[in-house]
């Protein structure tokens, strides 16, 4: 086999080995059964889920946005979820105006009410910017989730709810946070809007 087949394999293994211990840790199961229960009473409430990440984690909240918004394998009505990571003119607004760690917060300000849900990624859960609108989302009533890598930094005591990605290495964290995204976004749908 060469290198390159090798490198290939044993990193698809070591993914399968974490989606494994993902799925047999029950704990972990219910805190995402968990998780979507926060975001559906939200949206039946009448209000959004926001997303928010840097780099491959701002990737994962527009996507996990658009699956709401859009739809997840079936149709169904659209679903209120914004992502705070994509819209550049107010990123680069507000880094320039205000600093970079107030990109997420202030734009929470503006767009975040009482009784919205806040979700923050993070592999290492320690990003200042994220905190920053995590504090935001406290006073203003909105409901925070982290998914964050196994430690889960300081998001892990902030958060009303923090999802832990039993590993420390970055890929493999972010490759099961889009996984683990993907199953809230259909919890999410299937009890709002159950496939017919």
């Amino acid at each position: 086999m060469s290198k390159d087949l090798s490198f290939a394999r044993s990193n698809l293994e070591e993914a399968g080995r974490l989606m494994q211990a993902i799925a047999q840790d029950a704990a972990f199961l219910e805190s995402v059964e968990r998780a979507a229960s926060i975001c559906v009473a939200a949206i039946r409430n009448g209000h959004k889920i926001m997303f928010a990440g840097n780099g491959g984690s701002a990737a994962d909240a527009q996507h996990l946005s658009a699956e709401l918004v859009g739809r997840l394998g079936y149709e169904r009505p659209g679903l209120p979820a914004i992502s705070l990571a994509t819209d550049v003119s107010a990123l680069t607004a507000i880094g320039n105006d205000y600093g970079y760690d107030a990109v997420f917060s202030r734009q929470l300000d503006a767009v975040g009410r009482k009784g919205d849900v806040l979700i923050s990624i993070s592999t290492s859960g320690r990003s200042p910017n994220l905190l920053k609108a995590i504090e935001a989302a406290k006073a203003k009533g909105v409901a925070t989730i982290g998914l964050t890598g196994a430690t889960g930094g300081t998001m892990r005591d902030m958060c009303d709810l923090c999802l832990r990605v039993p590993s420390t290495d970055t890929q493999k964290i972010q490759e099961a946070q889009i996984v683990i995204g993907h199953i809230l976004c259909g919890l999410i749908q299937s009890a709002l809007h159950p496939a017919g």
